[in-house]
């Protein structure tokens, strides 16, 4: 048997848009099918890149994905949501049967820790005081360009012991002509409804940073080793790239 190596995947696109459409029409054709053995639908298949690296040039020019008319199908997305999602991303609020949100890691994040009392053990959370978003902010504002430590976190190493850790992980960013451009990697990635979410929210965030630094919106570089599409979501992926008839195995 010969030996078998992954298959990372490259991208180019010029839009928001223009990537997911992209990212459907290589996954159906280059993507692995497995069963969900541990994390969300647990038990059913989805196709996934080994690895994936998308860089879109000018993700303001269209945001959101455009679903031809006529096309029977609903679009995973709208601005809407979007606008929503970039209050999710800028706050830190969140509900009581929430672990985390990346608001919270952005702009409020806390570490929880044990504590006991007389009768039992409990966890109480400690903020950790520190707000990432405005901090890149003032390093580029204070410092200047030449610096690679302007990078936000929003994974902890306490994370593994979550049933659904965080998604995505790592915020890096890069001024560089003129411009501010965002370098992400998500652990795993939903394609079909994760995707333009993320990235649509996360394009307004990193408008609002460059506004603030002055300097011009730049490019989104994001990788992947689990950028997927669950199985429901196959029929769709094939209407929206017209691969009708392709047979995924």
């Amino acid at each position: 048997m010969s030996e078998e190596f992954l298959k990372p995947v490259f991208i180019d696109a010029f839009d928001l848009d223009d990537a997911w459409f992209q990212c459907l029409a290589q996954i159906l054709e280059k993507g692995h099918v497995y069963t969900i053995t541990k994390g969300s639908y647990e038990g059913q298949r989805r196709l996934e890149f080994d690895f994936a690296v998308v860089r879109v040039k000018k993700p303001e020019h269209q945001i959101i994905p455009i679903i031809p008319e006529g096309m029977s199908i609903p679009a995973p997305t709208d601005m809407d949501y979007i606008q929503g999602y970039l209050s999710y991303l800028l706050t830190g609020a969140k509900t009581g049967t929430e672990d985390y949100t990346y608001g919270e890691r952005l702009v409020e994040p806390k570490v929880k820790i044990k504590t006991a009392s007389d009768t039992k053990e409990m966890l109480k959370e400690m903020p950790l005081e520190v707000n990432q978003i405005q901090e890149v902010i003032k390093i580029y504002k204070e410092k200047g360009f030449g610096t690679n430590q302007a990078i936000m976190e929003i994974g902890m190493p306490s994370d593994i012991k979550l049933a659904d850790p965080p998604c995505l992980r790592l915020i890096d960013t890069r001024v560089r002509f003129g411009k501010l451009h965002f370098i992400l990697y998500f652990r795993s990635w939903d394609l079909w409804g994760g995707f333009p979410s993320n990235l649509g929210g996360l394009e307004l965030v990193k408008q609002y940073m460059a506004e603030e630094i002055g300097v011009q919106d730049g490019e989104i570089i994001a990788v992947s080793k689990g950028l997927h599409l669950y199985e429901y979501a196959w029929e769709l992926a094939k209407t929206r790239t017209n691969k009708y008839n392709l047979e995924i195995k």
